[in-house]
C-alpha cells in the first residue's frame, strides 16, 4: 500500500488539465463566423445550459438532441422565462459528430445549440469539462448522447436540487439514479459482470463516495456554483470522472440528491466490460491517495463580478 501511494502520488498531474487549444475557445455562430465561448467563471446568462459529450456518436446523437431540444422548445413556448443552451462537446470524434451537431445549430440558431469540438480525445470527462467551463447556465445538466435517460425526467432532478435548499453558497447537485433497476438489470447480466458491478459499487463506496448508489449515471444537475467548484478541481477524464466529482462535492459539504428516473441501456456503449471496470479501479484507488497525500488539493475558486 505504502508503494502503491508512492506512485499515485509521483505520477499525478497536480493541476487539473483546463487548457483549451486554440481552436477550442470559439464555436460556429448561424451566420458561420467564429465566436468565442463564454467562461463559467462568468454570470450566467440562460437558465439552463445542457452537456453533452459525444464520442463517435454521429447514429445516436440524432435521437438524443431530437427529444432533448423538442422538450427545451416546449418548455419555453411554455414559460417564455425559461431559457436554455445545449452544448454538444465531439470528443475528436473520427465520425461526422461535429457536422450532425452542426445541423442542429442552424435549425435552432447558435445561440441555442452550440457545438465544441475538441482537438484530440480526453475521455467522457474531459469533453463534460470543457462543456461546463465555457457554458452560460444559471443550472448545467450533463447528458449523455445516447439518450438512454428520457430527457423529461430534468424535471424529476430539477425538484431533487430544490429540495436541498437553501443551498450553502448556492452550491448543490441532483443525481438521476438507476439504482432502482438494479434487481432487474441483475437478472440480463452474467455471473462475470454483475461481479465486477458490485465489485465497483464496493470500491466506490469504501474508497470515496458515500450515500450515493449510482454515481454513474450520466444525467447530473448541478448548480452554476457548484459546477465551478468541482470542474475545475477535477483531475480524471475518464469514466471514473464522476466519482471524482462527488468525491470532490462531499468533501466541500456540497449538497447532494439521488433521484430515481427511467433508463433504457442502448446499444453502441464506448465501454469495454472487463478493461474499463478495470481502469475505473484503478482510478478509484488513486483518487483516494492521491488527495490523501496531498497530490492533489482543493482550492477555491472565484467568479467574475
Amino acid at each position: 500500500l505504502v508503494l502503491v501511494s508512492v506512485i499515485s502520488h509521483v505520477t499525478a498531474s497536480k493541476m487539473p488539465n483546463l487548457h483549451h487549444h486554440e481552436e477550442e475557445k470559439f464555436f460556429l455562430s448561424t451566420a458561420g463566423k467564429k465566436e468565442l465561448f463564454p467562461s463559467i467563471h462568468d454570470l450566467p446568462t440562460k437558465e439552463l445550459s445542457v452537456i453533452v459529450p459525444s464520442y463517435n456518436e454521429e447514429t445516436r446523437l440524432p435521437i438524443m438532441m431530437e427529444e432533448a431540444l423538442e422538450y427545451l422548445e416546449k418548455r419555453q413556448k411554455q414559460d417564455p422565462l425559461f431559457t436554455y443552451e445545449v452544448i454538444v462537446v465531439d470528443d475528436g470524434s473520427k465520425d461526422k459528430t461535429t457536422g450532425v451537431a452542426l445541423k442542429y445549430s442552424k435549425q435552432y440558431g447558435s445561440d441555442k445549440v452550440r457545438v465544441l469540438t475538441l482537438v484530440k480525445n480526453r475521455g467522457k470527462g474531459g469533453a463534460v469539462r470543457m462543456g461546463v467551463l465555457s457554458s452560460r447556465g444559471r443550472k448545467i445538466l450533463m447528458a449523455d448522447a445516447d439518450g438512454a435517460t428520457m430527457f423529461a425526467d430534468i424535471e424529476k432532478v430539477e425538484v431533487g436540487l430544490e429540495d436541498l435548499k437553501p443551498w450553502p453558497n448556492e452550491m448543490a447537485i441532483s443525481c438521476g439514479s438507476r439504482a432502482h433497476l438494479e434487481k432487474e438489470s441483475i437478472a440480463q447480466r452474467s455471473v462475470f459482470r454483475t461481479f465486477l458491478m458490485y465489485g465497483f459499487h464496493f470500491l466506490v463506496w469504501f474508497l470515496c463516495v458515500k450515500g450515493i448508489r449510482d454515481t454513474q449515471c450520466g444525467f447530473k444537475l448541478l448548480t452554476r456554483e457548484a459546477a465551478l467548484q468541482t470542474f475545475s478541481s477535477l483531475h480524471v477524464e475518464r469514466w471514473a470522472f464522476d466519482v471524482e466529482l462527488l468525491y470532490i462535492a462531499q468533501c466541500l459539504k456540497i449538497p447532494l440528491a439521488e433521484v430515481a428516473v427511467k433508463w433504457t441501456e442502448i446499444e453502441g456503449s464506448k465501454m469495454v466490460p472487463f478493461w474499463s471496470w478495470l481502469q475505473m479501479g484503478r482510478d478509484l484507488l488513486f483518487i483516494r491517495l492521491r488527495y490523501l497525500t496531498g497530490a492533489w488539493k482543493l482550492e477555491s475558486v472565484q467568479k467574475n463580478k
